[in-house]
């Protein structure tokens, strides 16, 4: 017990055989996080008068889009592990083995999400914002396989929740002495991404956040943590005038949130009424929507 609270031990399997089937721990996390954020973005959507059925539909263009962006992105961040002499370029489709990119997802879902809205006839950012506690969520689940596949570590540490590697894990520092112990980076950002929950929430209901605000938010909050928490990482990655990739995309993250927010404050000043596309609203949408406007007048006259 002693050993345990002066550091995190790391799992020594990653997998989970139930007959002649094989999971993943990585796999299994990030589909469990994916049926969590359909499920509250089904649910908010259908809060803020839409259809819960939207959600999954767009949700079958989001998913596959921010995998392949997710992974993408980190191929071309890490090339030289997938490409160059004595690598085998078909590593790069191994995704159960850990290498998906938050920033690239994003960016890839954000266009499938955008698709897929166009298609249901929501206005994307009305879905996005729907999405934000549920893809938090999701993330923060998803930190769970990068802990089981031993990866994705800090900078050496004496803190009591130091994590061990094991010194045959080929993801050790070389060049560092054994027995270290290492700032657990899935931990901290798992806990930021759950902290997160709550402060978009808050702030969501506190200041009546619509027309993408709450995307916005997301994007700034998390961006902004991100900067931080990536500077302590320790596994190989592209340096850009002195800062790591994901800093710059956590960078850029927090001014396309800013911009957004900005943006969307200034262009809408009025209550959302539906996440519909104009003209694209079912019959029973329109009627709350006039009742919810019939409402607001006669507290305006009354308040008069």
């Amino acid at each position: 017990m002693n050993h345990i609270l002066n550091s995190i031990p790391s799992p020594s399997v990653n997998d989970l055989t139930i007959g002649n089937v094989t999971v993943r721990y990585y796999a299994l996390f990030i589909i469990i996080g994916i049926v969590i954020a359909i499920s509250i973005s089904a649910l908010r959507l259908k809060q803020r008068g839409g259809s819960a059925g939207a959600a999954v539909d767009i949700a079958i263009w989001t998913v596959p889009f921010g995998i392949v962006g997710a992974r993408f992105y980190h191929v071309i961040t890490h090339f030289s592990d997938y490409f160059g002499a004595g690598k085998d370029p078909m590593t790069a489709l191994y995704i159960w083995n850990g290498g998906l990119a938050i920033f690239g997802g994003l960016l890839f879902g954000a266009l499938g999400a955008w698709i897929g809205a166009r298609q249901a006839g929501i206005r994307f950012l009305a879905y996005a914002d729907a999405l934000v506690p549920g893809l938090l969520i999701a993330q923060a689940i998803g930190r769970l396989g990068n802990y089981f596949n031993n990866e994705l570590f800090g900078v050496p540490t004496t803190l009591p929740w130091g994590l061990e590697i094991q010194p045959g894990n080929e993801a050790y520092p070389v060049g560092l002495p054994q027995g270290l112990l290492f700032h657990p980076t899935f931990l901290y950002e798992m806990i930021w991404s759950l902290l997160g929950v709550g402060v978009v929430l808050f702030i969501e209901r506190k200041f009546k956040l619509q027309w993408g605000k709450t995307f916005a938010t997301y994007l700034m909050f998390y961006s902004f943590g991100r900067i931080f928490i990536e500077s302590i990482r320790i596994d190989p990655a592209y340096i850009i005038l002195g800062l790591r990739t994901n800093v710059w995309s956590a960078i850029v993250g927090l001014i396309i949130g800013a911009v957004l927010f900005y943006r969307q404050s200034r262009k809408h000043t009025g209550i959302e009424q539906n996440p519909y596309i104009l003209g694209r609203e079912p019959k029973v949408a329109v009627e709350q929507a006039d009742a919810v406007a019939a409402d607001q007048e006669s507290e305006e006259v009354e308040t008069a």
